[in-house]
């Protein structure tokens, strides 16, 4: 099985002295094998790889997960994954740790008795962290659709509109240019509800004079996109001016300093000594970023814990924020890959504060 990702795994199963591993996360899943199915789970040990899942996917399956042997289990997926264990020799079977329930995990035990179930946590998203060509490319595609989208989209706002019918008009043209879905339900927030971090989209009414907070992104062929752009309807204030320059100072400051060797917090402090600086550091109150792909968030994490060494191959955002409770909030967020030198964005909307 010539699979870079695989081998990756065999060797971490080499360094945890485990014979095999069971991967029942979906995400996962795909990554390893290419199966998209919603149901099944991979075996690998250090010579096979096999693909269990239920008569409904047996087809697809075969199709998709080349080089894995594809099994359709009977009434448990369990068992056959016992038996070819027991075929297989396997003694220590590492398991998702973070993807198992406590009930399923029980059933385990007993249907897997006769080896040593051992928990790990991360081995596939610790590969899954460094995007190669491929998923750059694919990246790129879902980037330049949310730019799109953003370009879209401003046409449509305007005082008398509702946040949802805003969000359902993205989403429509996401999809209708190849996207499978939005990367996560799409954030339209108005007004004093800008100041909602993750204030969805709901029935207000578009105001004048006030803040529209756009975060949305298209999913791709299995990878996210994640974009934030903050608009004004209507005249800014001096206040609404204030606010939106000092996040595109944070957002910037951190874009053009961002750099492989450096720490999620060292990159998180970029941002947040801007905001700190003018008095606001009490109101931005999440990360500067988070790692993105096959999820809207993955490792590595830019946030005051983040503790993760950005490396070249990573994909993150950069997104700063400022959240006034009762008057709005603004957020503004790239994608960009980190490179041998810098980074390289990913998206490219302009962050001019638009009036509409």
């Amino acid at each position: 099985m010539s699979n870079k990702r695989v081998s990756a795994i065999r060797n971490k199963l080499m360094e945890l002295n485990l014979d095999g591993l069971l991967i029942g996360s979906a995400v996962n899943r795909r990554y390893v094998s290419g199966f998209t199915g919603s149901a099944g789970m991979v075996l690998l040990t250090a010579a096979d790889g096999w693909l269990v899942t239920d008569f409904r996917y047996g087809t697809q399956a075969a199709q998709q997960a080349r080089g894995f042997t594809v099994i359709e289990h009977g009434i448990r997926a369990i068992d056959t994954i016992a038996e070819l264990a027991a075929a297989a020799g396997i003694k220590r079977l590492g398991f998702e740790q973070d993807h198992v329930v406590f009930g399923e995990y029980a059933n385990w035990q007993q249907s897997l008795s006769g080896l040593e179930l051992v928990p790990t946590s991360s081995i596939v998203e610790q590969i899954r962290m460094f995007k190669d060509e491929d998923e750059l490319a694919v990246m790129r595609e879902a980037a330049a659709l949310a730019d799109e989208t953003f370009s879209h989209i401003l046409a449509y706002i305007k005082p008398g509109v509702r946040e949802r019918d805003i969000a359902l008009e993205m989403e429509m043209f996401m999809r209708s240019r190849g996207a499978t879905s939005s990367s996560f339900e799409t954030i339209v927030a108005s007004g004093e509800r800008s100041a909602l971090p993750h204030g969805v989209a709901s029935d207000r009414i578009i105001g004048s004079d006030e803040f529209v907070k756009l975060d949305f992104g298209a999913y791709m062929n299995g990878y996210c996109s994640d974009l934030t752009r903050t608009v004004v309807v209507g005249s800014p204030s001096d206040r609404h001016r204030e606010i939106y320059d000092i996040v595109l100072e944070a957002q910037l400051t951190t874009l053009s300093g961002i750099k492989p060797g450096m720490t999620g917090r060292e990159a998180d402090a970029l941002a947040r000594d801007v905001i700190t600086r003018y008095g606001y550091g009490d109101r931005f109150g999440h990360g500067t970023g988070h790692g993105l792909g096959m999820e809207i968030h993955e490792a590595p994490r830019l946030s005051k814990t983040g503790d993760i060494v950005l490396q070249p191959g990573m994909t993150v955002t950069v997104e700063p924020g400022i959240y006034l409770p009762g008057f709005g909030g603004v957020r503004i967020e790239d994608d960009i890959v980190i490179t041998e030198s810098g980074i390289s964005l990913l998206t490219a909307s302009s962050k001019e504060l638009q009036r509409i």
